[in-house]
């Protein structure tokens, strides 16, 4: 998490402040200074309000929609960059357009892919996220990736609540890995909803596959 020489920050964008609160009270550090403020266009300008260089900066920010959030954090890498910063890591804890991880159709963008693009090319190195939506979008960086499961957290608990007759259900097929390990670790059996859509993010139809009797 640092050294003498390299002293770690952690600093947040708008979408996930108390989060990054949270995690500064786990560690027992101050949250970085900073602020954005917005131009009466619409523009905002994230700033830096203490000095970041030689440091291990860590910015914690999610990117869903609206795209803000990813133009924020971009901003904030490059920002840091500029600072003199030793060492840039984005925590993204929910990393948007990661349903576009592939060209299932003509004439589409591998969004997951051109977000990659972007975070490497505003210079960050290194970046950590949550339960990817599919594993190959690491693959999409040119940089180091952590990729965390919050199963580690999930397991524990769901352990403990000692459910009877317990089962793991896939939303769909994509999820059938992670419902597997669910599964495998609490010693239960799995069910996968195989889906068919008319059109995007529309279900036409839906079918259980297992036996939740």
């Amino acid at each position: 998490m640092g050294t003498e020489n390299h002293p770690f920050k952690i600093f947040t964008g708008r979408a996930t402040r108390y989060l990054s609160e949270k995690i500064c009270d786990s560690l027992d550090v101050e949250l970085g200074k900073s602020s954005c403020p917005v131009f009466s266009d619409g523009e905002f300008e994230p700033c830096y309000e203490e000095t970041s260089g030689g440091a291990h900066v860590f910015i914690v920010q999610s990117t869903p929609p609206p795209a803000e959030n990813l133009l924020e954090l971009l901003l904030m890498v490059d920002a840091a960059k500029r600072a003199s910063a030793a060492h840039v890591v984005a925590v993204i804890p929910y990393f948007g357009y990661a349903r576009q991880d592939r060209k299932d159709k003509p004439r589409v963008s591998i969004g997951a892919k051109l977000m990659a693009n972007l975070l490497s090319g505003s210079g960050v190195d290194r970046v950590i996220t949550m339960d990817l939506h599919a594993d190959q979008i690491q693959g999409f960086f040119d940089v180091p990736v952590d990729h965390l499961y919050a199963s580690a957290l999930f397991i524990p608990y769901i352990s403990k609540m000692k459910l009877p007759n317990l089962i793991i259900a896939s939303p769909d097929v994509g999820g059938t890995k992670r419902a597997n390990t669910y599964a495998r670790m609490l010693q239960t059996e799995m069910v996968i909803c195989h889906k068919t859509r008319a059109k995007a993010n529309e279900v036409n139809n839906m079918t259980v596959i297992g036996d939740v009797r």
